[in-house]
């Protein structure tokens, strides 16, 4: 490097150029972040594809479900393998409704409390299913910064140690070994800033499908209620 700027010679600033010319420490730092940045725009992506999924088959339901249709048919044709989430959770719920039924057609005491149990568990999974990959999003926008900025205190500690050694202190000697470093923090904010943004919306996506799953939960289990009652 020095030898370059001794020269005369035009020093190389593209990142390519700045990575190789970095110290080990600095370049498994640069490597980390790379991937912890390639990792959540894959889980953001994957999630913004399933969480439209997840609306559209709810829509889709929440119209088959408020058409008028038997329950016991819809749940006939919805089948023990359920392929969408509101159906898993009506396929929980008339899954402990059938069997609250004794032989004789009486209802099992305490039907409602096992009905809305079984529901709050089909809930549960499914928040676990759309939150799954959120937390990574979470601990890279609070960590990428920082693990950013230890490499470029390490950088400019090696640049400095390198300056000690050659004893010139010209801005020609100084610059790469500054761009080197800075380019540690440049690559932690490019990681964080999206995951940050991004882990916001898409919590504010899955609490309100959540809410909507929550909300058709309460309004089945008042018409299962219903029913129990008329019998």
């Amino acid at each position: 490097m020095e030898q370059l700027a001794g020269a005369g010679q035009p020093v190389d600033f593209s990142l390519i150029a700045l990575f190789a010319r970095a110290s080990l420490t600095v370049q498994i730092v640069m490597v980390m972040l790379i991937l912890a940045s390639f990792w959540a725009w894959a889980i953001i992506i994957q999630k913004f594809i399933s969480y439209g999924a997840a609306k559209r088959e709810a829509d889709r339901f929440d119209r088959v479900f408020w058409s008028g249709q038997p329950l016991d048919d819809l749940f006939d044709r919805v089948g023990e393998d359920p392929s969408g989430a509101s159906e898993r959770i009506f396929a929980a719920g008339m899954t402990e409704w059938r069997r609250s039924h004794r032989d004789d057609g009486g209802l099992i005491a305490g039907a409602t409390a096992r009905i809305d149990r079984a529901m709050n568990v089909a809930i549960n999974r499914e928040n676990d299913r759309l939150t799954r990959g959120l937390p990574f999003l979470a601990t890279v926008g609070s960590t990428a910064p920082f693990i950013g900025l230890f490499g470029t205190v390490w950088g400019i500690k090696t640049a400095f140690e390198e300056i000690a050694i050659s004893q010139n202190t010209s801005l020609a000697v100084v610059a790469p070994g500054i761009a080197e470093a800075l380019v540690a923090t440049a690559l932690g904010l490019l990681a964080a800033i999206p995951a940050v943004i991004f882990y916001n919306k898409l919590s504010s996506d899955s609490d309100r499908l959540v809410g909507n799953y929550e909300s058709f939960s309460d309004e089945f289990s008042t018409i299962l209620s219903r029913q129990l009652d008329d019998e």
